[in-house]
């Protein structure tokens, strides 16, 4: 099964060759999808458990790298003008200095950096999905951990940013991998026979 390459690029949606309005309508519906992921929450401390970094890997991976990370830009430009988008609907302000700072600078980076492996065809499969996706979540930790141990010291930030989200990384990740298989199989994803 071979997938259509545009400009020797593979992105899932084909975004780049749309109109400006078309990607102006994507990439609102990204940040919907975003903030509704980021809804979905586990209270813990210092920095909750969410669906955010499952949202930036999959908007990073269907969007591209140029548009993933215009669209996570956007979001995170949504909180902090005030609007409820962030985890338990935390104005961007606060947010922004606070422990999570570091995760939520992280995300546009993370939404970039699966677009542009994905681009170059390496969420084609499953198995190279999930990988992508992995490491996706382990960048936004590995960058969230290090303004949180500025915050909290690196023992700390081990502790409570980063090794409780391990397993929710690997479950996030896999989960990615399977929407993205599933909307390959499914026909969104354009095919060439």
């Amino acid at each position: 099964m071979n997938y259509l390459m545009l400009s020797g690029a593979f992105v899932p949606l084909k975004l780049a060759n749309r109109s400006i309005a078309y990607k102006a309508l994507a990439v609102l519906i990204g940040t919907a999808f975003l903030a509704v992921s980021s809804w979905i929450s586990v209270p813990m401390v210092p920095v909750p458990v969410t669906m955010q970094t499952f949202a930036v890997t999959m908007v990073g991976a269907l969007y591209g790298w140029r548009l993933g990370g215009i669209t996570v830009i956007a979001w995170l430009f949504e909180s902090f003008v005030g609007l409820p988008v962030l985890a338990n609907g935390m104005p961007g302000q606060i947010a922004f200095a606070g422990p999570t700072a570091g995760y939520l600078v992280s995300f546009p980076v993370v939404a970039a950096f699966v677009g542009f492996l994905a681009e170059r065809g390496f969420t084609r499969n499953p198995f190279a999905s999930f990988g992508v996706m992995l490491l996706g979540n382990a960048l936004c930790l590995v960058l969230g951990a290090f303004w949180l141990a500025n915050i909290i010291g690196f023992e700390k930030a081990w502790t409570f940013g980063v090794a409780p989200f391990i397993a929710g990384g690997v479950l996030k990740s896999a989960l990615a991998a399977a929407t993205i298989e599933l909307l390959r199989r499914s026909g969104i994803m354009v095919r060439l026979s």
